[in-house]
């Protein structure tokens, strides 16, 4: 026999009409019996006094009634889930819809009424429950025949009991092509104790994992928190790997297209899942209070930072975004991720470096910018360690190219990108960026706009960041390299440290570092051993050593700063002291290593030294010689 898509399909309809048939013939014996039932009741259960009514001419009505309100509800027309909530509400609209339509019916038939009101009424109570109850016991045996097929199945522990739990059991207990059977449920809430979940049954707390993965031969634990923060998912995952189970999430809302969850949207926690999941609220008002219709420039554009500030500015629909950037091809994906093409034909794309002086200047005098958020910077400590002139180059003197052109243009508000390597800096890159926050802070005191740094750790998502070393280990099969067992990093993801730092512009002082909140410092070691062990076979680990500048402890503050409240729950800010340019400009980057490196630790010194305030030109800290600050810019361009 010749198989074709007609016949398929013909089949196919063919089941789906017996099943409408079938539900369509079990609730009309169930208004037979229920009128009858309802009768006898009336009637004091005495068979004998029953042709006393004449309900058999009302089961007819009842049937056709039934039917076509059913039909008019969905009830009929495999609207809802069989034995769902919304099955039983639609039983019940169309019973009682039949109910009050078999009333009428009743009072207006001609000569005596079949049946008396009591009965009518009573005969829908009863029909009703027998409608739901079939229901209830087809469901009944449908879930145990598929429970009778998950035997071979990899034993499961579910934790969370609430929405995303009872999802994700029903998905496994119902998904043909599932991995896993639920065995037991844990929810660290005593109300939800001793509940049970389509026959799964709460049996304790996260502290339980270990012994409910014992008591049960288990070999996966799912957490199905889907808006779990990061601190729960990496107990829960250090809980899960001592007792050899495997770690399988069930994704955040806003990762599903749809209210479904399937077993194949179980996936092993990621970075973000570790490390970067912060609840951010922005107050929109305030952000598009100083962003809406106005000139923005954002510089670093094609980085990781900078394209993801681009992206969220435009949401406040800003009267210009100006992108500026040193890397073409960082451009063209911000480009592409903004407008969906990528021609790098428009005026809002302009290829700058920072460093050049004259440039910048020009840029921002045809512009008149009137937000500025200055991201370009050099950022890898390592690189930098060994090149500290290119970090002067670029994280101070580029920074004092922006800072100088912003004052010429009068802008309003200016957010420079900081890190927490500028606090208590003992490296190139901190001491750069710790002197680009006083060079702020000093713009700060003596313009009319608002100058201010954001202050933030490690970003995930950022382009060479550790945990991008990582993936990359991980996809070649290894090892994974961590520098010290013990070193401990800050880190959030990429979109809720741009909020906050769009944030900060709203709320920033002048002078003012603000710092976001990045939860407590994560132990690098146990995420490199997480990820290993989402493997199969299980990555190697490997130390390296920290490398030199690194500490083994970052710091969000300086020891001599007292951080403040700063009208938003997630952001604290610092003054930061000042420092005079001119302290700056003439700075020799061509001397040997070291010698930059003493240069830079030495204005970093000066800083931290002083309390808030303009720095004196005179100072005697410092050494400044005007007439050579054009000789040492000419020569540090050769």
């Amino acid at each position: 026999m010749t198989v074709t898509p007609e016949s398929v399909l013909g089949t196919l309809q063919a089941a789906v009409l017996s099943k409408r048939v079938l539900r369509i013939a079990a609730d009309a014996l169930a208004w037979t019996f229920g009128l009858y039932l309802a009768s006898l009741l009336r009637l004091d259960l005495n068979v004998t006094r029953l042709d006393e009514f004449s309900v058999g001419l009302l089961i007819p009505f009842a049937i056709v009634v039934q039917t076509a309100i059913g039909w008019w509800t969905g009830l009929y027309r495999g609207w809802w889930v069989n034995g769902s909530f919304e099955e039983v509400a639609a039983v019940g609209r169309t019973t009682l819809l039949s109910t009050i339509a078999l009333v009428l019916i009743d009072q207006v038939f001609p000569g005596d009424r079949p049946a008396p009101i009591s009965a009518v009424v009573g005969g829908g109570i009863i029909a009703f429950v027998c409608m739901g109850a079939s229901r209830y016991l087809t469901r009944e045996l449908l879930e145990r025949k598929r429970r009778d097929m998950t035997s071979s199945r990899d034993r499961a522990i579910v934790f969370g009991a609430g929405d995303g739990g009872q999802r994700i059991i029903r998905a496994m207990l119902f998904d043909s092509g599932s991995q896993y059977v639920p065995v037991a449920l844990l929810d660290d809430d005593p109300d939800k104790r001793n509940l049970t979940i389509r026959g799964i049954r709460v049996v304790g707390t996260r502290k339980d994992i270990p012994a409910i993965a014992s008591l049960h031969g288990a070999k996966a634990l799912v957490i199905a928190v889907p808006n779990a923060d990061s601190s729960l998912i990496r107990e829960l995952s250090n809980l899960a790997l001592s007792a050899g189970l495997e770690i399988r999430l069930v994704p955040s809302g806003r990762e599903l297209f749809g209210n479904d969850i399937s077993v194949s949207d179980l996936r092993s926690p990621t970075e973000a899942d570790l490390l970067g999941r912060h609840k951010v609220v922005t107050n929109l008002d305030d952000v598009s209070g100083y962003i809406r219709g106005r000139i923005v420039v954002v510089t670093g554009a094609g980085g990781s930072i900078g394209s993801e500030l681009c992206r969220q500015l435009s949401v406040f629909q800003p009267g210009r975004l100006i992108m500026v950037d040193r890397d073409e091809s960082g451009l063209h994906a911000v480009q592409l991720s903004l407008e969906g093409r990528a021609l790098l034909d428009s005026d809002s794309l302009v290829l700058l470096d920072i460093r050049d002086r004259n440039r910048v200047a020009r840029l921002f005098a045809e512009i008149a910018p009137d937000v500025i958020f200055h991201a370009a910077a050099l950022k890898h400590l390592p690189l930098l360690q060994a090149h500290p002139a290119e970090a002067l180059k670029s994280n101070i003197w580029g920074t004092l190219s922006v800072l100088d052109a912003a004052a010429a243009a009068n802008v309003s508000h200016f957010v420079n990108i900081s890190t927490d390597k500028a606090a208590n800096a003992c490296s190139a890159l901190g001491y750069s960026k710790r002197v680009a926050e006083a060079l702020t802070s000093y713009f700060g005191a003596t313009q009319d706009g608002r100058y201010l740094s954001v202050r933030f750790g490690n970003v995930l998502g950022s382009r060479g960041s550790v945990l991008t070393s990582f993936r990359t280990q991980l996809e070649n099969g290894g090892p994974i390299t961590v520098t010290h067992p013990d070193v401990t990093r800050y880190f959030m993801t990429i979109e809720e440290a741009v909020q906050l730092v769009i944030q900060a512009g709203a709320i920033g002082d002048d002078g003012q570092s603000l710092v976001l909140e990045m939860g407590d410092p994560v132990r690098i070691y146990d995420v490199a051993r997480q990820l290993a062990a989402s493997r199969i076979p299980e990555v190697a680990i490997e130390f390296t050593g920290l490398r030199p500048g690194e500490k083994l402890h970052e710091d969000l503050f300086c020891a001599n700063e007292t951080p403040k409240f700063s009208g938003h729950n997630l952001i604290q800010s610092v003054d930061v002291p000042n420092l005079n340019p001119l302290h700056v400009r003439n700075l020799d980057p061509t001397g040997p290593r070291e010698e930059v490196m003493e240069i830079l630790r030495s204005l970093v010194a000066s800083i931290d030294a002083r309390n808030s305030g303009p720095a004196a030109i005179d100072d005697p800290s410092l050494t400044v010689d005007i007439a050579g600050i054009e000789t040492a810019e000419r020569r540090a361009a050769l």
